[in-house]
């Protein structure tokens, strides 16, 4: 499963790919992490913040809530997030 729900937070399983043309969900990577293209290089953090900016944009959630559970060095990267109605209509077309 690509996402594990909490009581105010979703933690979501996430495969990045940087140095996208844009930032973009990409559907599922497998069937338990989102694949993600991110328009910023694996360059001192660069897709980091680029992807913390796309879930705050996407989501409607402050950048400042979001925080990265594990992997902010790999591709494979587990996110905290808060809840929002975006989030929860996101993950609903996800499994659909």
């Amino acid at each position: 499963m690509f996402y594990a729900e909490k009581e105010d937070y979703i933690i979501l399983k996430v495969k990045a790919q940087p140095q996208a043309s844009k930032s973009e969900f990409c559907g599922l990577y497998g069937d338990d992490a989102i694949k993600v293209r991110v328009a910023a290089p694996a360059v001192e953090g660069a897709a980091n913040k680029e992807l913390i900016k796309f879930f705050s944009k996407q989501f409607k959630v402050p950048k400042s809530s979001i925080e990265f559970v594990s992997g902010q060095s790999s591709k494979v990267k587990l996110i905290k997030v808060p809840k929002s109605e975006k989030l929860e209509k996101f993950i609903e077309e996800m499994i659909g």
